[in-house]
């Protein structure tokens, strides 16, 4: 027997969440938003929960949430039962995932939760189902059929489920204009923790470790100056005002210099004479990653280098397209 190309798989899923996306109930998606905005402003918690498959979708939004400032955690309904129940407190919001929505070990939960007066959201396949009817909001998570050939492995209806955590997720970081800064407070580590936090004074060579040369500077010295450091570029300062930045030379300066000149004309020629006089700069407390934007969308030319310049209009150092790379930033 022939099977069905993965291709065909995957569009049957979409399809099955396109679905969804037609069907589900607005007040009832409304009331679930207004549940989540009750929990994060009180600091309560969420508490998902689902059996077997719906589980694992249930940690995964559980992580979700977390990571953009809901607090939230997985409670396996088992355990909840045994014991675990207790860190389900006033003001805390359950999601219950079902798709039958007789689910033995969430069914009977829900008589526990209800004593606590707790909101509970279910996602969940069935509208007419035990959980539905139980519940203060109910989001319709039902499929056709599974993608499974027998209609029977958990399929089609897991990734329907995890799609309206996700949906849910998103629409309340927007209702709640929740921005950059603050989902990195969730994101110390790893290359997203860097792209949200790191800042550009982490990342720059300090001005004291760069040659700073003033605009009568010569050919040559600028030539020694760029190979000595092994930076690539030298700043061209103010002679009465060393923190001044009047002007930048890069190795491609050089280059296009020694190009375009008569050598014989090479020891007439300044720092003035080819340093680029307006040259693109950027704030020490910009984030590290915003460079990549400036550097790799800048109209005029590729940019490598940026100067460092605070408030204050004073040089503070130099930025290398380099440099963010080997601290794991990528653009």
């Amino acid at each position: 027997m022939q099977s069905r190309p993965v291709r065909n798989c995957l569009l049957e899923e979409a399809k099955a969440i396109q679905s969804t996306a037609e069907k589900i109930d607005p007040d009832q998606v409304q009331k679930a938003l207004e549940l989540l905005h009750n929990c994060f402003q009180k600091r309560s918690k969420i508490i998902i929960t689902g059996v077997g498959k719906s589980g694992i979708v249930s940690r995964k939004i559980a992580a979700t949430f977390s990571s953009i400032g809901l607090m939230s955690l997985y409670l396996n309904p088992l355990d909840a039962l045994h014991g675990d129940l207790g860190i389900v407190s006033k003001d805390d919001v359950c999601i219950l995932l079902s798709n039958s929505g007789e689910t033995e070990e969430i069914i009977s939960l829900l008589p526990h939760l209800k004593k606590r007066r707790i909101s509970i959201i279910a996602i969940v396949g069935r509208k007419t189902s035990t959980l539905a009817t139980s519940s203060d909001v109910y989001l319709d998570a039902s499929v056709d059929r599974e993608v499974c050939p027998l209609n029977l492995a958990p399929t089609a209806s897991t990734a329907v489920a995890m799609a309206i955590g996700d949906a849910l997720a998103v629409s309340w970081m927007e209702k709640e204009n929740i921005s950059s800064d603050d989902f990195a407070i969730n994101h110390p580590s790893g290359s997203l923790g860097k792209k949200l936090t790191l800042r550009i004074f982490e990342v720059m060579i300090p001005l004291k470790k760069i040659h700073s040369l003033e605009p009568n500077t010569t050919f040559f010295e600028i030539i020694s100056a760029i190979t000595n450091d092994g930076i690539g570029s030298v700043c061209i300062v103010d002679p009465q005002n060393p923190k001044k930045l009047i002007g930048l030379i890069t190795d491609g300066d050089l280059r296009r210099t020694l190009s375009s000149k008569m050598e014989e004309k090479w020891s007439e020629i300044k720092a003035e004479d080819f340093m680029s006089k307006d040259p693109i700069t950027i704030s020490p407390v910009a984030l590290a990653n915003s460079a990549f934007k400036i550097m790799e969308k800048n109209p005029k030319k590729s940019v490598s280098v940026l100067p460092v310049i605070n408030e204050k209009d004073e040089l503070l150092g130099i930025l290398r397209m380099h440099d963010l790379i080997k601290r794991g930033l990528d653009g």
